[in-house]
C-alpha cells in the first residue's frame, strides 16, 4: 500500500533524481544536463531543508519512493512571501490512485500553516495532468516564455496561486 510521509529518507534524493531523469528523457527528449540540474539543486535543497520553513512529502510503497512533492519556503525567487513548489513527480506504476492530489493537499495545508503569502512553480506546456492539479488548488498562470535549455524546445510557465 503506497503511503504519503513527510521529510526526507535515504535515498530521496537518487531517487527523485531517477524518477525525473527517466520520464522528462522519455517523454520529452530532454538531455542528460536536465537530470544534473535536478541532482544538484536537489541535493543543495535538502542539505539546507528545515521543517519550520520548508516541506517534504514523498509516496512510497515497500520503502520505495514512487513519488515527490517540495514547498521550498527558503528561496523565493521574486519575494520573501512566497514559496516554491518543487519536484512534483510520480512513477508511472503510481499514476492514478489519488497520489497526486494527496501530494498537492499536503503542500497547501502546510503553506496556509506557514503563513505564506503565494505558492509559486515553474513547469512547462504539455504536462496536462499536473497543470489540472494545480488550476484545482487555485494555481493560474502569470508568466510563459520558450526555452531549449534542456533540448527540446519548450514553453516554461509560471502559475501561482495567492493564499
Amino acid at each position: 500500500m503506497t503511503r504519503i510521509e513527510t521529510g526526507y529518507r535515504p535515498g530521496a534524493i537518487g531517487r527523485i533524481t531517477e524518477l525525473h531523469g527517466r520520464y522528462y528523457s522519455e517523454e520529452w527528449g530532454f538531455e542528460q544536463q536536465f537530470e544534473c540540474e535536478v541532482a544538484r539543486e536537489l541535493a543543495e535543497f535538502v542539505a539546507r531543508y528545515d521543517e519550520a520553513s520548508n516541506g517534504l512529502w514523498l509516496a512510497r510503497a515497500d520503502d520505495e519512493v514512487l513519488g515527490s512533492i517540495v514547498i521550498d519556503g527558503d528561496r523565493s525567487e521574486t519575494d520573501s512571501a512566497g514559496a516554491r513548489l518543487r519536484w512534483f513527480i510520480l512513477a508511472p506504476a503510481a499514476q492514478g490512485e489519488g497520489l497526486g492530489q494527496q501530494l498537492m493537499d499536503r503542500e497547501m495545508t502546510f503553506c496556509q500553516k506557514i503563513g505564506f503569502e503565494r505558492v509559486y512553480l515553474w513547469t512547462f506546456d504539455g504536462l496536462d495532468a499536473a497543470k489540472h492539479l494545480y488550476e484545482q488548488h487555485g494555481f493560474e498562470l502569470v508568466e510563459e516564455q520558450p526555452d531549449d535549455e534542456w533540448g527540446p524546445e519548450v514553453t516554461h510557465q509560471q502559475f501561482e496561486v495567492l493564499l
